[in-house]
């Protein structure tokens, strides 16, 4: 349960998933964003070309995150977590000096791939390394290293471009490094390190029955997942660079939204999983979306700083919020063992509708020269999400009313008979 307060053994399956999160978005997608500015500035790339850059990272993701699963399957999962660190570490590492586009295209696709399979197998084991019952609150913290990937690269981006932009990528490098190697030590730990597969039907319970039942809800949900991925593409990818210069506020001001971000982005799951607690997994799904949904159209109304400081806090929370929030729902809807394959769907689903609108917004913006448009489109298909898992809603509770008088008229059949059989006796 989510009151279920966790332990010093919980810790090397903990440390496991936060390294993962940290690095496979937190660093091998967000450190990017407020580097884009600077990319642009020095004149290594057109704010065009730097925008496909961003897109090539979702891009990638898409492709890990279809190969994840197989691949930790076919391998030991220590050995692709090993590979898929070094793969984002070279990513940045190999980029530090001025190069071609393809050249930087294809390093930023790699850190998409690489960073897609840590953030399916790195929770992953974390979850099966952990209690049933501590498995919701370790499921929801794992994501805080998307968080702290934010804010570090919030505060240390700034700093080290003041020295030069190859120590800037040098030294993300180095610190996808040092994660890789705090991640493979608490995979050694006791309750990780005997693990040779992800978590695996076994280890999370019995399937749910009714699954047919529920398909239209599951479907409606994961489609609104998807919608969430198009949703967050400008915040994610463009609005250090909206803000720094679209805007003329300057790298200062635009990094000091981009480490508020970051705080969300660590509150987040601690947030979705008070409020899952209280209203439960769809209301928090519901209440998530249009939380959201406002937050990303907030800036087309107003730049004033208390606007984009809630901006940045609430999109930053709410990405590991939703994340959290639909797997939650849909292991509500079909059971922990239906659940595994679902979310790997689901997550394929996500990864690709964000390499889309990745591609998608960049072309947009390369024909109109504003990022402006694309907040108020992320904002209204965050609004078609929230309709999505609201229309969810209303079908399950009409599926359960039917069920209920379908049973009820079972029983009164069955108690009419039985009356009968006794009144002939």
């Amino acid at each position: 349960m989510m009151h279920r307060t966790l332990t010093t053994h919980d810790l090397p399956a903990l440390m496991t998933g936060i390294m993962a999160t940290l690095a496979g978005i937190g660093i091998a997608r967000f450190a990017y964003t407020p580097l884009l500015p600077a990319i642009i500035q020095e004149g290594w790339f057109s704010a065009s070309q730097g925008a496909y850059l961003g897109a090539a990272n979702l891009l990638g993701y898409f492709i890990g995150a279809l190969a994840a699963h197989s691949l930790s399957e076919r391998f030991s999962p220590r050995l692709v977590m090993a590979a898929s660190f070094a793969g984002i570490a070279l990513s940045f590492v190999l980029c530090a000096g001025a190069g071609g586009f393809l050249w930087f295209f294809f390093w930023r696709l790699v850190s998409g791939i690489a960073g897609a399979i840590l953030m399916v197998v790195g929770p992953s084991l974390a979850l099966a390394a952990t209690p049933p019952e501590r498995r919701t609150r370790v499921g929801a913290m794992v994501f805080t290293g998307i968080g702290f990937g934010a804010l570090l690269s919030a505060f240390i981006v700034p700093l080290l471009l003041g020295l030069s932009l190859t120590v800037t990528w040098g030294t993300l490098g180095l610190l996808c490094i040092a994660a890789g190697l705090l991640c493979d030590y608490f995979l050694q730990q006791q309750g990780v390190a005997h693990l040779t597969s992800p978590i695996t039907a076994s280890s999370v319970g019995n399937s749910s029955t009714g699954y047919a039942g529920v398909k239209v809800v599951v479907l409606l949900v994961i489609g609104a997942y998807a919608l969430d991925a198009i949703g967050f593409v400008p915040h994610t990818v463009f609005w250090v660079d909206y803000l720094a210069r679209e805007s003329a506020l300057g790298n200062q001001a635009a990094s000091l939204q981009w480490g508020i971000f970051g705080l969300g982005a660590l509150c987040g799951p601690f947030m979705v999983g008070a409020l899952a607690h209280r209203v439960g997994w769809q209301g928090g799904l519901m209440i998530a979306f249009a939380a959201k949904a406002a937050a990303v159209l907030l800036p087309v109304f107003s730049l004033a700083l208390l606007s984009q400081s809630v901006s940045s806090f609430m999109v930053g929370a709410m990405i590991p919020g939703i994340v959290a929030l639909t797997s939650g729902r849909l292991a509500e809807l079909v059971g922990p063992t239906a659940h595994k394959k679902l979310w790997g769907q689901a997550t394929a689903a996500f990864a690709a509708a964000q390499a889309v609108a990745g591609y998608a917004m960049s072309a947009l913006y390369g024909a109109w020269g504003s990022y402006a448009p694309l907040f108020a489109i992320s904002g209204l298909i965050l609004v078609a999400g929230f309709l999505l898992v609201l229309l969810s809603r209303g079908i399950q509770q009409r599926h359960s009313h039917l069920s209920a008088q379908q049973l009820t008229k079972h029983a009164t059949q069955h108690s009419s008979k039985h009356f009968t059989h006794h009144g002939k006796q």
